[in-house]
């Protein structure tokens, strides 16, 4: 049985359908020789690559992907829903969820959510609640929404979304309120419209342009302004000054034709505007806010660029920076505390991939580090407070789905 895939999660999230079923190796130890990396001119330097290495932590309690990683108040990661190993068909999407516990490096069950989903959003609340919105389950989009309490472990029901959607972005704004935007909804057909042999299937169905804020305090979803486009597999970022931009994804026109537009919303106006364009087109990419303010956007899909760019909110524009020394879509970007960007997995070229590297600011450039233990693609990154970096589950070469989970350090 086919099912709904689309490209980018979100820390977030998270379009045209997409699965990389090539296999990719890789290697646990660091890479201490050096390595070519772009620079800002488009040029390749050869840099000593910085030290960093990849280890194995405890196993979830089932392999999946198109999941979500929160990291909660008390240090614990809550890992809920996606679809799980060792299953053919959209029956696996799963309402199970999970803990890691940084202190003894195990993943323990936790209450269960009270929808089984994929491809939705997790917030965390100002409150210490995670907030779950839509997502896909079995030919089905989600409205449904629900709460995880972390001091009773149990998910319980909250308002719906106006509209149903996956691969939407959740980001929680400066006031507590939580920006619904984008996404994907729509009918299966009876006959999916193959698109690539390699890629899976387009469903055709709706691109929502539509926006809404969920209120904790009454716990109901309200309509804002529309984008300007509709998308998914796009990026939300909440900037210094309060805005939110937008970047790329895909408006659902051609599987291969990933949007360059971003605009930006304006909670006291509650409307989108239009600015400047990206450099390249791209979705299933990554967009992080850098100490600086300015943001790195990198990786996506439209022949999985390699180069990367800056949005700086100052003048409104992007620019190029250094470029990624391998392309890859569908990855992870974890600022860490050092104010560097991690950069690991997704699917490449070649296939899925276990290599990873780290984006300098103060040099613009990507650098080489350590490589996952593993190639793993649709997985979950998550900073935790002793700084380390937690990557989750996620799917591998050959179309397995890894139970598995790492530390970088």
């Amino acid at each position: 049985m086919t099912r709904w895939i689309r490209p980018g999660t979100g820390c977030c999230v998270l379009s045209a359908l997409f699965f990389a079923a090539l296999a990719g190796c890789g290697s646990s130890s660091a890479r201490t020789d050096g390595a070519a990396v772009g620079n800002a001119d488009g040029a390749n330097d050869t840099v000593p690559a910085l030290q960093g290495v990849f280890v194995p932590t405890g196993s979830m309690t089932v392999g999946r992907e198109y999941h979500t990683a929160t990291l909660l108040p008390n240090g614990k990661v809550l890992i809920a829903g996606g679809w799980v190993h060792g299953e053919v068909d959209d029956t696996a999407d799963v309402a199970s969820a999970e803990l890691y516990d940084p202190g003894t490096g195990t993943f323990t069950a936790t209450g269960s959510m009270n929808f089984a989903r994929e491809s939705h959003t997790a917030t965390l609340l100002a409150n210490g609640t995670v907030l779950i919105t839509g997502g896909f389950h079995y030919q089905e989009w989600l409205a449904s929404a629900e709460l995880y309490d972390p001091r009773t472990g149990i998910f319980i029901v909250t308002g719906s979304l106006n509209v149903a959607r996956a691969g939407h972005t959740a980001t929680l704004l400066a006031n507590g309120l939580v920006l619904i935007a984008g996404g994907y909804n729509g009918a299966i057909p009876a006959t999916p419209q193959p698109i690539d042999p390699d890629a899976g299937f387009f469903y055709t169905g709706t691109f929502p342009a539509t926006a809404e804020l969920y209120d904790p305090g009454t716990g109901t979803f309200t309509a804002t302004g529309s984008l300007n486009a509709a998308r998914d597999g796009h990026t939300a970022t909440l900037l210094p000054n309060g805005l939110v931009l937008i970047a790329g994804g895909n408006d659902g026109s051609s599987y291969l034709q990933s949007l360059a537009s971003a605009e930006l919303y304006d909670l006291g106006a509650g409307t989108f505007t239009a600015t400047a364009s990206m450099v390249a087109p791209r979705a299933g990419h990554t967009a992080t806010l850098l100490s600086n303010g300015t943001v790195l956007i990198a990786g996506g899909d439209n022949g999985e660029p390699e180069n990367a760019e800056l949005f700086d909110p100052r003048v409104g524009t992007f620019a190029s920076t250094g470029g990624i020394a391998e392309s890859r879509s569908n990855h992870t970007a974890t600022l860490l505390s050092n104010g560097t960007v991690l950069v690991a997995g997704g699917a490449g070229s070649v296939g899925d991939l276990a290599s990873a590297e780290l984006y300098d600011p103060d040099a613009a450039r990507f650098v080489a580090t350590g490589s996952m233990t593993g190639t793993r693609t649709l997985h979950t990154a998550t900073l935790l407070q002793n700084g380390t970096v937690l990557l989750a589950g996620g799917s591998y070469g050959g179309g397995g789905w890894s139970a598995s989970a790492e530390l970088y350090q």
